[in-house]
């Protein structure tokens, strides 16, 4: 029987403010001492009061406009009631019947579109810290962080889809600065909701829930295994549980956490301390200046530029790096406008070596991209140079590596490092002269219509040249002196 899988998915993304949710302690995520940003009021001391954080409600309120989502003029927090050790209330300020966001949608770079359910405020809770010992101790630094939930409606249909979704909305929280969204500090965490049912099928499955996976690459392999499971279970003639399940890197499965017999019982109710939220001044304030969107970066990065897709996604995905190429593309406009070049070229080569050679070089001199000397003046003017055939791949590469860790313009290095290449036609013919004297079977195989022969006498007489002639007038040379 064939099977099909529904997928919907919950966000968690801390909000990039400088202070937490409803208090003044620093929102700080790259805090290591424990128990450091904290206060009476998120600490939920007798007698301290709440007062919400009017830059995390913009936050969740241009995520809302950048979805074309729902975002009414007013909202409410409510008090979600249960008990955990890292939960210091024993309650969670959230939102209920009145989120931030209703509704909106995303669609991911494949085409896939998906319906947003929901996108509401809360405060996170603290973190658990195993010791050696056994002992569970508490890291109150995370409680009364600024948390957006993000809720989907089951669209997705295969894991791939899923860690799409998740990737697409990680870039819009980050364009629009709602939240720094890095998994890997802890900053957004992905659940899923899975289930399966036969192909053709209306009725939905029991679903599991996967609990906070912090990475995309976990995401796709835990809703994979997880689908295989299940559809294993019900074949075997077992049900499925509602439960909730986790992923476990090492055993390469999803790990039972808990069993859900009922849902639960939260006992929301309005938050007293709090007043309704009005929000529609914010929404209209905020509608006409979102920053340009994944989406409409992708769409103008073909119609500037003519990239494509594997360059499309780099870019997109790097902001800083974007941001540097479209610098680096304007300064190369300008030797453009001089005319005699070929702009498709010339575009072509930027996107080469954005990708391939200053990742190599940035890597080899092990510096970071922020950290880096070279700026995008300079590199434009490096590709103009491989452009104009005035320097060597093989040359560029060197002058990139001073270009990163030092700095400097591309032709001065280049004279330092001796690899200008050389158009004089009278030095080159006497090297090709000399190369074809020494090697008469080649030339013997060209005459006879190898044009494999060619190539080899090219090679010699660049190695000849050390590199320094133009490969193309020493082509051209060739082949004029053989006829």
């Amino acid at each position: 029987m064939e099977y099909e899988s529904v997928i919907g998915l919950e966000i968690h993304a801390e909000l990039a403010t400088k202070s937490k949710m409803f208090c003044r302690c620093k929102n700080d995520s790259s805090e290591e001492r424990p128990n450091t940003n904290v206060c009476p009021v998120c600490l939920a001391h007798p007698g301290t009061l709440p007062v919400a954080n009017q830059d995390a409600v913009r936050k969740v309120v241009s995520v809302g406009l950048a979805l074309g989502a729902r975002v009414p003029d007013t909202s409410k927090f409510d008090r979600k009631n249960y008990f955990y050790p890292d939960q210091p209330k024993g309650y969670q300020i959230s939102q209920y019947d009145e989120p931030m966001v209703a509704g909106g949608l995303i669609t991911t770079p494949s085409g896939k579109q998906i319906r947003i359910t929901r996108v509401h405020l809360e405060e996170d809770t603290g973190s658990l810290v195993h010791d050696k010992e056994g002992n569970t101790l508490v890291d109150f630094n995370r409680a009364g962080v600024p948390l957006m939930e993000l809720v989907t409606e089951p669209d997705m249909r295969s894991a791939a889809e899923a860690r799409e979704a998740a990737e697409e909305l990680q870039l819009v929280f980050q364009y629009v600065g709602a939240s720094h969204a890095r998994m890997q500090k802890g900053e957004m965490r992905v659940e899923a909701n899975v289930s399966v049912r036969l192909k053709g099928s209306e009725k939905f499955g029991t679903k599991v829930e996967l609990k906070n996976i912090n990475s995309f690459k976990f995401v796709e392999k835990a809703i994979e295994y997880e689908i295989a499971r299940q559809i294993q279970l019900i074949e075997s003639g077992g049900e499925v549980r509602q439960e909730t399940r986790g992923w476990d890197e090492a055993k390469q499965q999803t790990v039972l956490q808990r069993v859900k017999e009922s849902a639960h019982d939260y006992r929301y109710f309005p938050e007293p301390d709090l007043p309704p939220l009005s929000v529609a001044a914010i929404r209209e304030e905020l509608k006409g200046h979102l920053p340009e969107l994944p989406a409409q970066r992708r769409e103008r990065f073909v119609r500037e530029y003519g990239l494509d897709t594997e360059a499309i996604e780099f870019l997109v995905r790097n902001p800083a790096m974007s941001a540097f190429y479209e610098q680096s593309a304007s300064e190369l406009g300008e030797w453009l406008s001089a005319g005699g070049h070929d702009a498709k070229n010339a575009y072509k080569l930027m996107r080469n070596y954005m990708l391939s050679d200053l990742t190599r070089a940035l890597d080899e001199k092990a510096v970071a991209f922020a950290d880096m000397k070279c700026n995008p003046e300079n590199f434009a003017e490096l590709i103009s140079l491989i452009a104009d055939k005035k320097i060597s791949s093989r040359g560029a590469k060197d002058i990139l590596l001073t270009m990163v860790s030092v700095g400097g313009d591309p032709s001065d290095i280049a004279r330092d490092l001796d690899v200008f290449q050389s158009s004089d036609t009278g030095e080159l013919e006497g090297i090709i002269k000399k190369v074809l004297e020494e090697n008469e079977s080649a030339v013997s195989e060209y005459k006879s219509g190898k044009q494999g022969a060619l190539q080899f006498l090219v090679g010699q007489a660049m190695k000849v040249s050390k590199g320094k002639g133009n490969p193309e007038t020493i082509r051209d040379l060739l082949q004029s002196l053989l006829q």
